[in-house]
């Protein structure tokens, strides 16, 4: 294993000694049912996700002396699962993930929230093995470096509040959202939601959650503007 993992310890610049903790960490649940595994990476997912969190945002805290709602549209953006697969993409971390033989002809190795969900869970890997700071020095490098470009793109901007108001504003009619479809095992959803104003479909974004798809949706509907305003 330490041979398997040998670059990715390069890039990071430490390893995690606990062999079974990288095991369990890029395990997908598709892979426990056709091996003797019996450990999954959901767990640790849950863990990284809480300490991605919490590190996000007492660095947002302590560089920006900004209300709660611009620091909590900083921290979406950073921790969001389309930000953290680009992230996952960078480090190759799917060259890694253990999925089970459909999952794996699907491209579940390049799936979005497969990667953004392995991220989470090295995250929390890193924490019960290395500790804290260590996990902070490795969120600080690789996810929170990013911070700028985000802020370029304005891609921490509200775009389900800035479609709103934009609606509100110009037309006097508040847009709503329907669920187009759904994918996916319970624990691994995948939803696919559009906006409309009125009975007009003017976007259509896809999440992890419904929130996050209507964000998308929002977002898309701002970038077409032009055709319905």
């Amino acid at each position: 294993m330490a041979q398997d993992f040998q670059i990715l310890w390069q890039q990071i610049g430490f390893s995690i000694q606990d062999g079974r903790m990288v095991q369990e960490a890029f395990t997908h649940r598709s892979a426990v049912n056709e091996s003797s595994r019996n450990q999954h990476n959901e767990r640790l997912e849950f863990l990284g996700d809480a300490v991605l969190e919490l590190i996000t945002t007492e660095f947002l805290f302590q560089k920006f002396d900004s209300p709660e709602g611009e620091l909590t549209n900083l921290r979406s953006a950073l921790v969001k699962g389309e930000h953290l697969a680009q992230v996952a993409r960078r480090l190759r971390l799917g060259d890694f993930l253990i999925l089970s033989r459909g999952e794996a002809k699907s491209g579940g190795a390049e799936k979005e929230y497969l990667l953004a969900n392995v991220l989470e869970a090295f995250i929390g890997a890193i924490y019960l093995d290395q500790g804290f700071e260590k996990a902070r020095v490795f969120i600080t490098q690789f996810v929170l470096c990013d911070l700028q470009d985000i802020m370029d793109r304005n891609e921490h901007i509200d775009a389900k509040s800035e479609f709103q108001e934009l609606v509100q504003g110009d037309l006097g009619v508040t847009p709503h959202y329907q669920v187009v479809s759904e994918s996916g095992l319970d624990h691994d959803k995948t939803f696919v939601m559009a906006a409309y104003i009125d009975e007009k479909k003017v976007g259509k974004g896809t999440g992890r959650s419904k929130k996050e798809a209507q964000v998308q949706a929002a977002a898309d509907a701002l970038s077409k503007k032009d055709q319905w305003l």
